[in-house]
């Protein structure tokens, strides 16, 4: 802490306004290959946010010398600065995602809306199945996922599920009593289309939820945590 607020201390005495071009060039400098897509002043004197291609997040001083590692936050509004802007870089347009190629889980009045990417091996999106089965009135669009490099069975098994004669009892079968589908997986399926579609949007591990204000969650998380993210989502 004493050396952040040193540093800080030492940007604002000679902070002087950066040039945008100016500091693109100094940051792709120090990191070849990284392409700068923004560069905006935060609300530290002398400190700029950058943002790289591939949604990466940094600070730098006005001639990216200093590179400062953490989160923002306000604490006049206890804004978590740094997490608000991750999650815009990260927002995903719920309506543009093809729920056609989802397996669809309507439970009460089905209102609510959450779309999860999972690998029907991965531990954690087993986890996650319990704790979406206590959730009521919402409509769960589950894509399956298969991270063939660390589940290299996972695809030949979401394909035989998608081609189950009820899809959403195989997937529960599997993922909550382990029972493995029995289909040849020989039918027309969006498997390797939710892979191409889900390593544009950069989703890079499984579980990943995806709320109706597009806030993007990885990872697994108990109900508690999705029914109040539910709510903020306000669909």
């Amino acid at each position: 802490m004493k050396l952040f607020l040193a540093l800080l201390l030492s940007l604002a005495a000679v902070h002087v306004q950066a040039n945008d071009a100016d500091l693109r060039r100094a940051f792709e400098a120090r990191f070849p290959g990284a392409k700068v897509v923004s560069v905006a002043k935060t609300p530290l004197p002398g400190v700029y946010e950058i943002v790289a291609d591939g949604n990466q997040l940094a600070y730098v001083d006005e001639k990216a010398e200093f590179l400062l590692m953490g989160e923002i936050i306000d604490l006049n509004s206890r804004r978590n600065l740094t997490r608000e802007k991750v999650d815009e870089l990260t927002r995903i347009r719920f309506d543009s995602l093809p729920m056609q190629n989802a397996i669809k889980f309507v439970k009460g009045d089905g209102k609510r809306q959450l779309a999860v990417f999972s690998d029907v091996d991965c531990p954690f999106c087993k986890k996650l199945e319990p704790e979406l089965a206590k959730l009521d009135n919402v409509t769960i669009y589950m894509f399956p996922y298969p991270i063939a490099g660390l589940h290299p069975e996972a695809g030949q098994r979401s394909k035989q599920i998608w081609c189950s004669k009820d899809r959403a009892q195989a997937w529960l079968d599997l993922m909550l009593k382990g029972k493995q589908p029995g289909k040849a997986a020989d039918c027309k399926n969006p498997v390797d289309s939710n892979v191409e579609l889900g390593q544009k949007l950069g989703i890079s591990g499984t579980p990943t939820l995806v709320f109706a204000n597009g806030k993007r969650v990885p990872g697994y998380i108990q109900a508690d945590r999705i029914e109040a993210l539910l709510k903020d989502s306000g669909k």
